[in-house]
């Protein structure tokens, strides 16, 4: 039978010159099917914790670190999952491959999505959106996915407020980030959360694993 799946993408520490050592892509996946399910039980507890703004790693605080906790708790008791693929920017060196950093950014984007691609399914990829030119540059992403598979039935740009899953990505790529590029890690409920992910995956974050439900990659520039 014919699945499809939702793909929410989100970046951190991704702009060439903020003085971060690493960048980091994420992506959280539904099934098609569960994401009105999952959207709804989030917003749930949102609604229960008295979050009325979006989700987002930067928004974690004191007043509403048991609703970020109980959130890790739902993404682990559910079916979605989540992916990242993190680049050491020290060793990106466009002039050699005749590139812009925007040709950088989204050939790692192509390494995020080229993952367990099952040609029997097809999937939508939602990226937030970055400029003005990212619609055309999503189209490009839609032709190099489907040039080798052929599944990526939609692949587009939406602004952050309208899916809680692209947040959920937001908040699961900040904190890797967080924990790979802050030496001095100051807030003590960003360190409780991160400790929480890191128990509840049964994984280290600043090293590639192979994990099907929290997994990251970190790609080795030549």
């Amino acid at each position: 039978m014919d699945k499809t799946f939702n793909i929410y993408c989100d970046e951190s520490c991704h702009l060439e010159n903020d003085h971060k050592p690493f960048m980091f892509l994420g992506s959280v996946s539904s099934a098609y099917n569960q994401v009105k399910l999952h959207t709804a039980q989030i917003n749930e507890l949102k609604r229960k914790h008295c979050v009325y703004a979006e989700i987002k790693w930067s928004k974690v605080s004191q007043s509403k670190y048991l609703f970020y906790s109980e959130l890790i708790n739902y993404f682990f008791s559910t079916d979605l999952k989540f992916r990242t693929v993190g680049i050491e920017k020290a060793k990106i060196n466009n002039p050699d491959f005749g590139q812009t950093y925007d040709d950088f950014y989204y050939k790692m984007y192509y390494q995020l999505l080229n993952h367990k691609i099952d040609s029997r399914y097809s999937y939508n990829v939602y990226l937030d959106i970055k400029d003005t030119l990212s619609a055309c540059k999503v189209r490009r992403l839609r032709e190099i996915l489907n040039t080798k598979y052929g599944v990526f039935r939609n692949v587009q740009n939406i602004r952050s407020h309208e899916s809680v899953l692209m947040q959920l990505a937001d908040f699961l790529t900040g904190a890797i980030s967080y924990y790979k590029n802050n030496e001095e890690k100051k807030n003590q409920e960003k360190v409780q959360l991160i400790e929480k992910i890191i128990k509840k995956s049964g994984h280290d974050l600043d090293r590639t694993n192979y994990s099907e439900k929290l997994n990251l990659f970190f790609i080795e520039l030549e």
